[in-house]
């Protein structure tokens, strides 16, 4: 009540829920008028440290809201009402319309190549307005007083070591990764080279996977006459956003397309590697024309990404093979294991890293040519 969020009679059938377990504690709030809010607050660490990554967040929306057009892309994001740094909560209008577009696919089966073309326009746009923009750049460094928010930094480095915190807690078929990784010095190299090549130059989401992606559950009825304040998809979840590299991201969302795939295989020892890619059961070619029209229309909404940066294409590769390697390590973080699918996905990671330009059929279904000749009409 002392923010303006309710009146006391608000309180009478006031519901509170705890939303399913995640990274923060979360609640979901809603009262008699149909209203929703979102309640998130930021679990300590270990050893009881904070990082503080609600602050990024909410610099992101304070910068866009001083933006002269933020409207339309203020309705391409989360919606946050309220911010309290002391205690580390962040409050959102729970947008009850959409769903997580991880969800849409596991729950549809389909793969519509119209989301995935809004999408690539919203990244692009928000990869374009700040792209080479020391003013944003210097926004997003504000630190708050007696803080020390978290700052994601070069998505490359340290892929591979193994500390000894990490030797004690992982179970010794998950060794395997490391193992494995040390045998082929080509994917070191190629990951170092990466390193090395990576060029923050805009305002970047650093975390783009499937379930940070938000779409409108009548995105069927979205056209370009679509009221501005509405939006087919929102990316939400912004607590890594920084200044970073604009290949990164769009390397991490086709990634997570490629997991569709990959989690979908047949996996056997009996089973050679390239048999059990042709019998996943969501096949490659259904994630193809998505994965085509997510990056034509993000090269149709910032064409100027390719002569600034002219090994484009190759870089997006090869960041959709490093953000296979961040799947892998997540799944041994979290669920203690790396198993055949495990090492399947650490392949295809090697074959993008390795070669990214004979990959690029793999990936997209079409040659670069083809590719970039062929702008996509949001």
């Amino acid at each position: 009540m002392d923010i303006g969020l309710c009146t006391p009679s608000d309180l009478e059938s006031i519901q509170v829920e705890s939303a399913p377990p995640a990274k923060n504690f979360n609640l979901l709030v809603s009262f008699s008028d149909h209203r929703q809010l979102l309640v998130k607050q930021e679990r300590p660490h270990h050893g009881g440290i904070i990082n503080h990554e609600f602050f990024n967040e909410w610099q992101f929306h304070r910068w866009l809201q001083q933006l002269p057009d933020q409207d339309c892309l203020a309705s391409s994001v989360s919606q946050i009402l309220h911010f309290d740094p002391d205690h580390c909560i962040l409050v959102y209008n729970y947008l009850n319309n959409y769903l997580d577009l991880f969800s849409f696919y596991y729950q549809n089966q389909i793969f519509p190549e119209a989301i995935a073309t809004d999408i690539g326009t919203v990244l692009a746009n928000l990869h374009r307005v700040t792209f080479n923009q020391p003013e944003c750049r210097n926004f997003l460094d504000q630190v708050p007083n007696g803080k020390s928010p978290y700052r994601f930094g070069n998505p490359a480095k340290g892929i591979g070591r193994l500390s000894p915190e990490m030797f004690g807690s992982i179970p010794n078929n998950a060794l395997k990764f490391f193992v494995l990784y040390q045998r082929y010095p080509s994917l070191g190299n190629a990951i170092a080279d990466l390193e090395t090549d990576w060029h923050p130059s805009c305002l970047t989401h650093n975390d783009l996977k499937l379930n940070n992606i938000l779409v409108h559950r009548e995105w069927e009825q979205f056209s370009t006459s679509s009221p501005p304040d509405q939006s087919m998809v929102r990316l939400i979840d912004w607590e890594r956003c920084a200044w970073g590299d604009p290949a990164f991201d769009l390397g991490t969302i086709i990634a997570s397309y490629l997991g569709i795939w990959l989690s979908s295989l047949v996996v056997d020892p009996t089973i050679k590697l390239e048999e059990s890619l042709r019998l996943a059961v969501t096949p490659l070619q259904v994630l193809q024309p998505s994965i085509a029209a997510l990056t034509q229309a993000y090269l149709t909404a910032f064409p100027g990404i390719e002569s600034a940066r002219p090994n484009w294409l190759k870089r997006v590769v090869q960041f959709t093979g490093l953000a296979l390697i961040h799947q892998i390590q997540a799944m041994i973080y979290y669920q203690k294991s790396f198993d055949n699918t495990g090492i399947c996905m650490l392949q295809v990671a090697k074959s993008l890293l390795c070669r990214p330009k004979q990959s690029v059929p793999t990936v997209f279904g079409i040659s670069e040519s083809e590719l970039i000749s062929n702008p996509v009409i949001p």
